[in-house]
């Protein structure tokens, strides 16, 4: 009886032990499978410089100040540095210059670094054909002090031009004309950072343009007045041609000067009696 109840016992035993690894092993597989389910997508990565502190405009950018961080490839930004060849070409003795802020760990982008040995400079930002050229303002011309590197503006001209209609043949008048729209300022007056948001009253900003253009700007500073129209940094419209004048701002049309009636020509004969000369009237040919 003893050998029978300790059989039996043994066997409920190993019966419960079964039981409850099955259900462990079901639930571990349930488990399992729900993490699979839920389990995102692998992303290719690739390791990418970026800041470790942030670095500011004019700042030489060395080694030490950078580090590798993996960056999902599909969304890495143009101009990233991938290796330590293509970010420091000559390693800390000739290094880069900071352009723009960059921020802890934000990507080094070739856009807001000058290239190896270069300093934070206006030759640093003049792309290839182009030029510098300064311009006089105040604080009606220059948009109350709101202008900053990096903006895009036109250029109105002011001055006096000579008339040639009938009404005002000889005569002069003051007229404003646009000259040059979204020409891109890269400094205002020794200020070339592109991050400052301080509103600066100025006396001059440099604008990023061709030599043609350096020419028609030079001769519209030097014979009228030149004043800035900020462009909306989203607005990639293009301005028509606009010149206004006093009549023109005021809707005064233009008053045709009379005509003169024709002279109708008289052709006539003339026929001398004796002493006398007479004019006899005949019909005109040619």
């Amino acid at each position: 009886m003893v050998f029978g109840l300790v059989l039996i016992l043994g066997l409920g035993l190993a019966g419960f032990a079964v039981y409850m690894a099955k259900t462990y092993i079901q639930s571990y597989q349930a488990q399992l499978e729900e993490e699979r389910k839920n389990r995102a997508p692998s992303i290719d990565v690739v390791d990418v410089y970026v800041a470790k502190k942030k670095l500011e405009y004019g700042q030489r950018l060395l080694k030490k100040h950078v580090q590798k961080t993996a960056f999902p490839k599909d969304s890495l930004p143009d101009g990233v540095f991938i290796t330590e060849e293509d970010l420091f070409p000559e390693g800390d003795a000739n290094p880069r210059t900071v352009l723009r802020a960059i921020e802890p760990k934000e990507a080094v982008l070739s856009v807001k670094v000058t290239e190896p040995g270069e300093v934070a400079g206006i030759t640093s930002q003049l792309k290839r054909g182009m030029r510098a050229f300064a311009i006089r303002v105040d604080v009606s011309s220059g948009v109350s002090g709101f202008l900053r590197p990096g903006d895009r503006v036109d250029v109105y001209w002011t001055g006096q031009v000579a008339f040639n209609d009938a009404n005002r043949r000889g005569g002069r008048g003051d007229v404003t004309k646009l000259i040059e729209t979204g020409i891109r300022l890269i400094a205002v007056d020794q200020v070339a950072n592109d991050d400052q948001t301080e509103a600066m009253i100025a006396r001059t900003v440099t604008v990023s343009v061709r030599p043609h253009q350096v020419a028609a700007l030079a001769q519209a500073q030097s014979t009228g007045r030149l004043s800035l129209s900020l462009v909306g940094a989203e607005d990639d419209s293009v301005a028509e041609a606009i010149e206004v004048d006093q009549r023109s701002l005021l809707g005064i049309a233009a008053v045709e000067a009379p005509q003169k009636a024709p002279k109708k020509k008289v052709c006539t004969i003339k026929t001398r009696r004796g002493g006398e000369v007479i004019s006899t009237p005949i019909p005109c040919t040619n």
